[in-house]
């Protein structure tokens, strides 16, 4: 049930756009191709704004891997049942190196790799018992460093966060 629609198309202005900058570029900062989750944020401009800037460090800037960074927040979007973003990133997860197999391990909880079931348990264990475990943590380290560390579990949370806001304001696929 859609509790907040996006903002209809004669109410974009400069500072809808502006609210958008921190993630997408001018042209595309259109009702069509910024979609219905950022259509939908952006009614509210400076939470938009300031969320999108540490989104876009997530996506851009972060010292992960994209495929380490989309088996995290796959499974994060998991945990929260959020079918809008899991849909958006299979495609992600797909340029970033994730095979069929490897996004269904993700679903299933059963991964090849070391690295990546570290990453599900990492995930698992921050929506369980929101720290990650003293042997998960020294095993991540075994393949990352310690500002590899700190972005993954921003990376978790922060695909939390997004993935409570769009179950709640009810937000529709494209």
């Amino acid at each position: 049930m859609t509790r907040l629609s996006p903002l209809p198309p004669e109410e974009w202005d400069d500072d809808v756009r502006d609210a958008l900058s921190p993630l997408l570029a001018a042209e595309r900062a259109n009702p069509r191709d910024a979609g219905n989750i950022l259509g939908t944020l952006v009614r509210n401009r400076p939470l938009t704004r300031a969320y999108l800037a540490f989104n876009a460090y997530l996506l851009k800037g972060s010292t992960l891997s994209a495929r380490i960074r989309e088996v995290a927040l796959m499974r994060a979007v998991l945990w929260r049942r959020c079918d809008y973003l899991w849909d958006h990133h299979v495609e992600l997860a797909r340029r970033a190196g994730l095979t069929a197999a490897e996004i269904d391990g993700i679903r299933s909880g059963s991964v090849d790799g070391e690295l990546d079931a570290l990453v599900l348990r990492a995930v698992d264990e921050l929506e369980r018992d929101s720290t990650i475990a003293d042997d998960t943590w020294t095993g991540l380290g075994r393949h990352l460093d310690d500002l590899q560390r700190m972005d993954l579990v921003f990376t978790i949370g922060g695909y939390n966060l997004l993935a409570v806001a769009v179950n709640t304001f009810g937000i529709e696929p494209e």
